[in-house]
């Protein structure tokens, strides 16, 4: 099998480390790829906005699957232009990609299909969601209609921090805000394949957003995470697949969209039950890289499966018992203007059995430098969350990058539960 993935962060690192196992695996290319995905893929220069050179590049490489790993592409419509050329995606098109391109979109759906979330107020003005304020109580949940790299979510303590909010949203993000009501519960993500008609469970994660410890300061795109999210039980899980996936499945076939790739519900388990905060269209980073750790199958296989409609008769997902845990080196700076080019000496990171997926670098000479805000994703597994946790912290202290910062309690209201527990 011939595999083109596409993307260049620390998600496309950790597909390519699991896609580079399958034993269907002929060839891998990435495009833009980064010195991590280098390991196991050629690196080439390909823009991505640039439909027809993909879809040149793949009829040149005679390519059997193409991996859309980042969302943007996915809501610019390239899935559509590859399925047009005959190629097998994975990635829904752009109408389904919608879910995550707009908040206002998926807010409208879940209306229709009876989905439970937030309520909800669609703002198309500054004055219209001044005025729309005055329907909800602080905290006041503000979002931007379109994407946003995981910083397009403002949670205002009081209604002037709400309104100030709202200028900004406007003036720097554009033409529409989502004003939710604020939900109050544990947050938890979920993943379910799909190819439009079978759905498959994919895993559970939760992510920690905001980039200081205890969650405070500005949201991020995420500063680490763990696998699986216990607090999401085998009995909430099958509550949200039947009360929130699947009815968001058939409301976009049934729209004509039938969806195809890897669905991501960001979940809150309110004391009413789980509601749907919002969807991604694609793995999320970094839940990615601890689904990948855990994913004990056959990637190549079963995402080519879901690309060509042929889920219902692939292997179920299976996934090791250990937990992941991944912890995300940003650069000075993050989430604002990061500190780009500091040097960076992984020395033996991986020794003791962790795994280091690299998003914000690249190569100067035979230095590996910073190139971005989240630089790295330091990942690795044991038998619960806080030996989990502690492997993956052993593993950042041997790296060497002057200029990073990581949060020091990702998975920390996990690793309390497992002592609760332990003293019960």
């Amino acid at each position: 099998m011939n595999i083109l993935l596409l993307g260049s962060g620390g998600r496309e690192h950790a597909l390519a480390w699991k896609l580079a196992q399958s034993p269907e695996l002929s060839a891998m290319w990435a495009a833009p790829g980064n010195p991590g995905i280098a390991d196991h893929a050629d690196c080439v220069a390909l823009d991505l906005r640039d439909h027809a050179a993909v879809t040149a590049f793949c009829h040149k490489h005679a390519i059997d699957l193409v991996v859309i790993g980042p969302e943007a592409p996915l809501v610019e419509g390239l899935a559509d232009s590859l399925r047009r050329a005959g190629f097998a995606v994975f990635g829904p098109s752009a109408a389904a990609a919608r879910l995550e391109g707009s908040k206002g979109f998926t807010k409208d759906l879940c209306a229709r299909a009876g989905i439970p979330t937030a309520a909800y107020v669609r703002a198309a003005s500054q004055a219209e969601g001044l005025a729309a304020l005055a329907r909800f109580q602080a905290p006041f949940v503000l979002k931007a209609d379109g994407l946003a790299a995981g910083k397009g979510v403002v949670i205002a303590e009081t209604l002037a921090e709400a309104e100030g909010a709202l200028g900004q949203l406007f003036a720097v993000r554009g033409a529409e805000v989502v004003i939710e009501e604020f939900l109050v519960g544990e947050e938890a993500s979920f993943f379910a394949l799909t190819d439009g008609e079978t759905i498959l469970p994919f895993g559970s994660a939760q992510d920690h957003k905001r980039v200081g410890d205890g969650d405070t300061g500005p949201n991020t795109g995420g500063m680490g995470a763990y696998s699986p999210a216990r607090v999401l039980t085998p009995e909430l899980e099958s509550q949200v697949l039947r009360e929130i996936v699947e009815p968001t499945v058939r409301a976009v076939a049934a729209a004509g969209s039938p969806y195809q790739g890897v669905l991501y519900a960001g979940l809150m388990l309110t004391a009413e039950g789980p509601k749907l905060i919002e969807y991604n269209v694609r793995f999320g980073d970094p839940e990615c890289q601890v689904l990948m750790t855990r994913f004990a199958g056959d990637l190549a296989a079963l995402l080519r499966a879901c690309a060509e409609g042929r889920l219902a008769s692939a292997e179920t997902p299976r996934f090791i018992e250990d937990t992941a845990v991944t912890v995300v080196l940003a650069a000075e700076g993050y989430p604002g203007p990061p500190r780009i080019g500091g040097p960076i000496d992984l020395g033996d990171a991986e020794a003791g059995g962790a795994k280091v997926f690299q998003a914000g670098t690249r190569r100067e000479g035979d230095a590996l430098v910073a190139s971005g805000g989240r630089v790295l994703a330091v990942t690795a597994l044991g038998p619960g969350v806080g030996e989990a946790q502690a492997a993956a912290y052993r593993a950042v202290e041997a790296i060497r990058f002057p200029d990073g910062f990581c949060r020091r309690d990702i998975g920390a209201r996990e690793v309390a539960r497992e002592r609760a527990r332990g003293r019960d």
